[in-house]
């Protein structure tokens, strides 16, 4: 005991891989980082018992002891450095937005990010780029614009070495704080839609409709409701007339489905126009999905009503613009020329016998 605390700490002559160190006591190490490994030998076992970087607590002590370590090398850490934990910490602080939250205490300087809610996942793309330019410090997510489920992660960060430039840290937690934080999950609406079938062959009865299963069935999976299904003769009036009425009846979605091409009788996107729809942006760079159209009209009360013109190709493909662009509408998001534009990267449906969305690259970006 008495040459123990004779020897209270010892600096180390030199770095050991770059870190400062020094030696203390096990028993005046409560609260202190270890610098090595420590390994433990049993009948039934050998291998790490404490591993490099561990915070020693008070209850590591006895263990300790019993393995022999009475003096144990620690971290001496300047007030410019910080710990991989604590940077950990930090890092996930500033980064996560609404709708996200950490998923327990650090380990190993990582920190995961998981979902506090259902909802549909934005990433700063730009601001993460930043963050990941500082070195020794990283974020890794799931593609923006990503439908997740509360308690799914969808993002990790980590200090990379035991020991990080506490300025590094501060800096790219301040590029992740800015806007509210780099990563998010915004909840979806439950939409009342009303749904124009437009073509005469199904108006007349001569074909049986295949679109309004499809339509109600997407509009399901988002926990919403069709208040109506119309069927409308390629009359850009008539079909006009038809949405008008289930705006009336409070739909806060209008789906007009067919009747987007460039024939003289796909009226369509006139009928879309000539119900005083705004900001129409047709035409998108996806494949399938090309001839879709997206708009906003002010219903009575002066609410502004998305207004989307589904093209024919999302009758029979089961993954089509219509699932890139859905999530984001009913979370508010506004899609005008810009939003589809921007979908031609990882707009080409690959089309495989066997679809595996959304575990597949169609419309990540």
């Amino acid at each position: 005991m008495g040459g123990r605390n004779k020897k209270v700490c010892e600096e180390s002559p030199a770095k050991k891989g770059g870190i400062r160190g020094k030696t203390v006591p096990a028993s005046l190490s409560v609260g202190m980082v270890l610098a090595h490994d420590i390994t433990e030998v049993r009948p039934d076992f050998k291998g790490r018992a404490f591993r490099k970087g561990h915070i020693i607590k008070e209850e590591d002590i006895p263990h300790l002891l019993r393995l022999g370590k009475e003096n144990l090398h620690v971290l001496d850490l300047a007030p410019e450095e910080m710990h991989e934990d604590e940077a950990a910490e930090v890092l996930a602080a500033a980064l996560m937005g609404e709708g996200v939250e950490a998923s327990g205490a650090p380990h190993e300087g990582k920190i995961n990010v998981v979902a506090s809610i259902d909802g549909l996942l934005k990433v700063d793309k730009e601001a993460l780029r930043e963050f990941n330019i500082q070195g020794e410090v990283m974020c890794a997510t799931l593609h923006g614009n990503s439908v997740v489920k509360k308690g799914q992660k969808v993002a990790a960060t980590r200090a990379i070495p035991l020991v990080v430039d506490r300025s590094t840290v501060e800096l790219a937690a301040g590029i992740a704080r800015a806007n509210g934080g780099m990563v998010k999950v915004v909840p979806m609406r439950k939409p009342r839609a009303g749904v124009v079938i437009t073509g005469g062959e199904v108006f007349s009865g001569r074909i049986k409709d295949a679109f309004a299963p499809v339509i109600r069935g997407k509009i399901e999976a988002f926990g919403g409701e069709i208040i109506g299904v119309a069927y409308a003769p390629d009359d850009e009036n008539y079909i006009a007339a038809r949405l008008r009425e289930f705006m009336d009846m409070g739909a806060d979605l209008l789906v007009a489905t067919g009747g987007m091409s460039v024939d003289p009788d796909d009226v369509t996107r006139f009928a879309i126009r000539g119900l005083g729809a705004r900001d129409i942006a047709y035409g998108a760079a996806v494949l399938p999905g090309s001839m879709f159209l997206s708009a906003s009209v002010l219903n009575g009360k002066g609410a502004s009503i998305p207004v989307i013109g589904v093209p024919t190709c999302a009758m029979y493909g089961k993954t089509t613009i219509l699932d890139l662009v859905l999530p984001r509408i009913l979370a508010g998001e506004h899609i005008g020329r810009r939003e589809l534009a921007e979908l031609g990267h990882g707009g080409l449906c690959l089309q495989c016998k066997v679809c595996r969305w959304p575990v597949c690259p169609f419309g990540k970006i």
